[in-house]
């Protein structure tokens, strides 16, 4: 059974990922222009759109990511690598919930990794780091061990899609 200090740890954990406020909105923006993507930047009193989690994770709408200052690095990069394993004829339905695909989440995952990697002071070690501490799940356990591991179906499925991995 977990001890108070365990919690607590996990709490702290989830609570030092790096959020948009300290990344700033330009260079995420900039990279999912790239990808011909939209970041927009929501009030911090308000809801944000299309996000699947609620709370300070992204949403997603069409080819538009949306994000506060609150929103984990992480989730924009999730959310934003969902529309970007998608063909482009199928984004402008997305509303919330990409896909219930095993394969296209996958890719997701690992391409966020991989994109963590154009943005200044995040790079994949800070950004596995922070899913870990978020609570992602993968069956290797950690989220560096899925990925250098066990990822071979998404490199493949980004591959065959032309996309960075």
């Amino acid at each position: 059974m977990p001890t108070d200090d365990a919690n607590s740890s996990t709490e702290d954990l989830a609570n030092t990922v790096m959020r948009m406020a300290t990344l700033g909105f330009a260079a995420p923006a900039a990279l999912l222009a790239r990808f011909g993507l939209r970041l927009q930047r929501v009030p911090n009193d308000e809801p944000i759109p299309g996000s699947f989690w609620g709370d300070e994770e992204a949403g997603i709408i069409g080819d538009t990511v949306y994000a506060r200052d609150d929103t984990p690095v992480h989730s924009l990069l999730h959310e934003a690598g969902h529309l970007i394993v998608l063909p482009q004829e199928r984004r402008l339905d997305v509303h919330t919930d990409a896909t219930d695909s095993i394969e296209e989440e996958d890719a997701t995952c690992y391409l966020q990794i991989v994109l963590a990697d154009e943005l200044p002071s995040v790079g994949r070690e800070r950004l596995m780091a922070d899913m870990d501490a978020w609570g992602y799940s993968f069956r290797r356990g950690s989220t560096r061990a899925w990925f250098e591991q066990d990822a071979e179906n998404a490199r493949a499925f980004l591959l065959g899609r032309g996309l960075p991995c």
